[in-house]
């Protein structure tokens, strides 16, 4: 199995949590982050610009999606030009849709060829990725974000729609794919095998990184000590099996 410095798929670190985003920020293999309303608001970020400005003052070498708030077109081509202004670094998240599912591939066209760098985000099918891709197609740098993880919370297997859309891509020439809310450490070895440019990765995903390769008997045997260890700390008692095998206080 390769050591995480060895593939060639970006990792992005996701979240909204300042200590967490800083000590991401301190691992060379983290390329990128990204973050989003949902995210923010579990983290208690009650100041979106005041957020964003804190992540930006430490982080300026590497690329940072903040997403749009609003739904009507309009109001969403004026706050990703006003988030753009915020710094070179910064990549403008629009999502596939509004509310209404109504598409917006005009959108993202605009904005793109306006020279803002787009993240594109919450698609789930190809043929999102294929309208999208042709929308940034000739624009500015940008890249495309698929939800593997909610693909395959539908029963669906997300790498044979993944690998395809990578092949949709590098035909287009002008977007990176990232493979979205990944479930699992195992998909970031998914996302390198398939050549997904990119994935973005939660800090409780990524504190899994030390079981890389780990002996799957020694993690039997923890995993069984952990069991007895927690049944002893809960004071848990079981009555003994006495006459019989029966338990204490059957009848007779």
């Amino acid at each position: 199995m390769k050591d995480i410095s060895e593939l060639k798929v970006k990792i992005y670190g996701d979240g909204a949590d300042i200590a967490g985003i800083l000590e991401l920020s301190r691992r060379p293999y983290i390329k990128g982050f990204t973050t989003n309303p949902t995210l923010m608001r579990k983290a208690g970020v009650a100041d979106y610009e005041a957020f964003a400005a804190e992540v930006l003052r430490h982080i300026q070498d590497r690329p940072v999606s903040f997403e749009v708030i609003a739904d009507d077109e309009e109001e969403m081509e004026a706050q990703a030009h006003y988030i753009a202004t915020w710094g070179p670094n910064v990549v403008v998240k629009i999502p596939v849709t509004n509310t209404r599912r109504e598409p917006l591939y005009n959108l993202a066209r605009r904005l793109s060829h306006e020279g803002i760098c787009l993240n594109v985000t919450a698609l789930l099918t190809l043929a999102q990725v294929r309208e999208v891709a042709q929308a940034l197609k000739g624009g500015a740098a940008s890249t495309i974000s698929v939800f593997a993880g909610r693909i395959a919370d539908t029963g669906r297997d997300p790498v044979p729609v993944m690998a395809e859309a990578v092949e949709i891509l590098r035909e287009s020439g002008d977007s990176e794919l990232i493979w979205a809310s990944p479930r699992e450490l195992l998909n970031i070895f998914q996302a390198d095998q398939i050549g997904c440019p990119i994935i973005t990765v939660t800090n409780d995903i990524l504190q899994k990184l030390n079981l890389i390769g780990k002996d799957l008997d020694q993690f039997s045997l923890e995993t069984v000590k952990m069991f007895y260890d927690d049944a002893v700390k809960s004071g848990y008692a079981l009555s003994p099996l006495v006459l019989a095998g029966k338990p204490r206080g059957a009848k007779k």
